[in-house]
């Protein structure tokens, strides 16, 4: 036989609403629309949910939604960074995965409502995640396990604000990673057109965080030119159909180099954003759950 084999696809669903994505014009991304509110499906009860400020050290505050549990007993706490192509995004577009992951894991959540470009440019962002870890490590019993969390955009953020305190990061967890903003590897070709995110869009949005090409090119802020040892225990998801998929698995290797890996679950026929299409797919519903379980009880067992 000769030609090409057509892809795999996780599930009937996942394809059926890749299909549906198909029929969709394409069209330069507009900010307002991105941010415009949505319906979306709740996520599991979570016994005190409570939305508060954190304070900053230049006068402002930081919006916070702290999930947690009444139990008396806190396991371990992580702060969670949202995805958003670093321009969209808020506390409740991730209010379901932050649910799935106390749930699943048993643990308290902290979500982070960071500033977003392009009116807040890098590093904004990562200091405000900063701010979030350092006001947790603080005040938190010294032998709590403390865990960070990021999807997409949110897990380049993660991985900056981790380097950018003295606070011990104990694990932390990057999903479908965005970490080389110059999007030059394989993948954003390859994938970049008919798989959910398209990479027309990933560079209007990488230029809105990080305006200048030196800035997307240079180390500050790409985790594959900064030592990996400073790295905490790391767990990656990629998936098989994500434009960032190249940059993610540079990311396992290098990170795999200096021992600072603890898991990599690479997802195969799955897209970008496994995170948030649990609703949609079994399969990312299925995977989800195990990636998110088993980060959890890592943490929990990180100081044990």
């Amino acid at each position: 036989m000769s030609g090409e084999t057509t892809p795999r696809i996780a599930d009937p669903e996942l394809e059926a609403w890749l299909a549906g994505l198909q029929g969709q014009e394409p069209g330069a991304p507009s900010t307002a629309q991105l941010r415009e509110k949505r319906s979306r499906p709740g996520g599991p009860e979570i016994p005190l949910v409570h939305d508060l400020l954190l304070p900053s050290g230049d006068d402002t505050a930081v919006p916070v939604r702290a999930y947690r549990h009444d139990t008396g007993t806190t396991r371990a706490t992580c702060v969670y960074v949202h995805g958003g192509a670093f321009v969209f995004g808020d506390l409740d577009s991730h209010d379901r995965a932050c649910r799935r992951l106390a749930a699943l894991g048993g643990i308290d959540v902290v979500a982070v409502d960071y500033r977003r470009a392009p009116e807040h440019p890098a590093p904004a962002a990562v200091e405000d995640v900063r701010t979030v870890l350092e006001s947790l490590g603080r005040s938190a019993d010294g032998d709590r396990p403390l865990g960070l969390a990021g999807d997409s955009a949110g897990a380049l953020i993660a991985f900056l604000a981790a380097g950018a305190t003295d606070i011990t990061v104990d694990r932390l967890l990057m999903i479908n990673p965005n970490v080389d903003l110059t999007l030059s590897r394989p993948s954003v070709r390859t994938k970049g057109t008919g798989w959910g995110l398209s990479s027309r869009d990933l560079g209007w949005f990488v230029s809105q965080w990080a305006p200048t090409a030196a800035l997307r090119a240079g180390p500050a802020l790409n985790p594959l030119r900064q030592p990996a040892a400073a790295a905490p225990m790391t767990t990656i998801v990629t998936s098989e159909h994500d434009p960032l998929r190249d940059e993610g698995l540079a990311l396992v290797e290098h990170l795999r180099r200096a021992g600072r890996l603890t898991a990599h679950h690479h997802l195969d026929g799955m897209v970008h954003g496994v995170i948030n299409l649990d609703t949609i797919s079994p399969a990312a519903r299925r995977r989800g759950d195990q990636f998110l379980t088993e980060f959890a009880e890592d943490l929990i067992a990180s100081r044990g």
